[in-house]
């Protein structure tokens, strides 16, 4: 005889499928919670990679988190409002902004990248 096996998968049981009372109940709840808290967690995680990593193509000429050195010409874009800087990103990819090199990287950027790195900046302080 085999022994009797539990496999807790994050999904609902199949139907018709009759869920017991006691410790088996309470392990089913307790693994579906734990799958729902875990992919609560998991989707912000991964924005937030995506914001970082959208972000990062930034960070050679405005600064390890878009704070520049003090004197510099290259403008700080911490903390600038998001709308501001979708507005920037957007002209100089349409090249209605006068720039020396921001034309070519924001050509290579979708409207997503663009969104996604001006939230990253508006959410940071100046």
């Amino acid at each position: 005889m085999q022994p009797h096996v539990h496999h807790f998968v994050c999904s609902r049981p199949a139907k018709g499928t009759q869920v017991s009372s006691g410790p088996h109940r309470w392990a089913l709840t307790a693994a579906v919670l734990a799958c729902a808290v875990s992919s609560a967690y998991a989707q912000p995680a991964a924005e937030d990679l995506y914001q970082r990593a959208n972000a990062a193509t930034c960070a050679s000429c405005h600064g390890t988190e878009g704070r520049t050195t003090q004197g510099s010409a290259i403008p700080a874009i911490a903390g600038m409002p998001k709308a501001d800087m979708v507005t920037q990103l957007k002209a100089f990819k349409e090249g209605t902004r006068p720039a020396t090199v921001m034309h070519q990287l924001s050509k290579g950027l979708t409207d997503a990248q663009i969104n996604s790195i001006a939230a990253y900046y508006a959410s940071l302080q100046r």
